[in-house]
């Protein structure tokens, strides 16, 4: 039976950057519970969208793109956000295709189930987990991705673990206490990535007039 639930905010049909080496296509599940100051896709914030896209069509879609396609990815917003992500995830694999997650790794226990079905993960670990709450909104956000990064790091699973350089962060001091504690989770792949501005995310470059401080 197809994931009737899952609420699909966006859909790209292909992409060559999404998926490590492979040609992807990439499903943008509705919801996310962070409000980062420098949010790329706020159109997803919102649990619920007025216009979803039918998973079935989706479905349709991949069927016909079998061989085509190497690749889905479930990105979002926050993908494990929704309970309904595993049986997607369940049945787009039937389809033969590897699967690709992003996630921010707030729900570390959902992540946990979902390893075992995922071939590769993009993680991101926003800041040190103190600093969390000053940059996401959330209380705890920061002790859940850090877990998800100790579970990520002992799966074995491919990944890689993505740090934005927000003007707050963007500097020697921070990124090298971010880089040796991610060092004590063990055998990680990170790479930094720019903070890129959009219509509805304007982050203040001017550091003098940052309104967030991690110090």
């Amino acid at each position: 039976m197809a994931t009737a639930g899952l609420q699909v905010g966006g859909f790209t049909q292909m992409t060559t950057i999404d998926y490590p080496d492979h040609l992807a296509a990439v499903v943008f599940c509705q919801g996310c519970p962070l409000r980062c100051h420098y949010c790329h896709n706020p159109e997803l914030l919102r649990r619920r969208t007025d216009e979803p896209l039918a998973w079935s069509e989706i479905l349709d879609f991949l069927a016909a793109r079998r061989g085509l396609l190497d690749a889905v990815v479930f990105s979002g917003g926050e993908p494990t956000l929704q309970r309904s992500l595993m049986q997607a995830v369940i049945e787009v694999k039937a389809l033969g295709y590897l699967i690709g997650l992003h996630t921010a790794g707030i729900y570390p226990g959902r992540l946990q189930q979902l390893l075992p079905l995922v071939d590769w993960v993009g993680l991101d670990i926003k800041a040190l987990a103190q600093d969390y709450p000053r940059l996401t909104g959330v209380p705890h956000g920061g002790e859940s991705a850090w877990r998800s990064a100790r579970l990520l790091a002992a799966s074995g699973v491919p990944h890689e673990i993505r740090t934005t350089l927000y003007p707050a962060i963007d500097n020697d001091d921070y990124r090298n206490r971010l880089r040796r504690e991610l060092a004590t989770l063990g055998e990680l792949t990170h790479r930094w990535q720019p903070c890129r501005e959009s219509p509805g995310n304007k982050p203040d470059h001017d550091r003098s007039k940052n309104q967030i401080s991690f110090y």
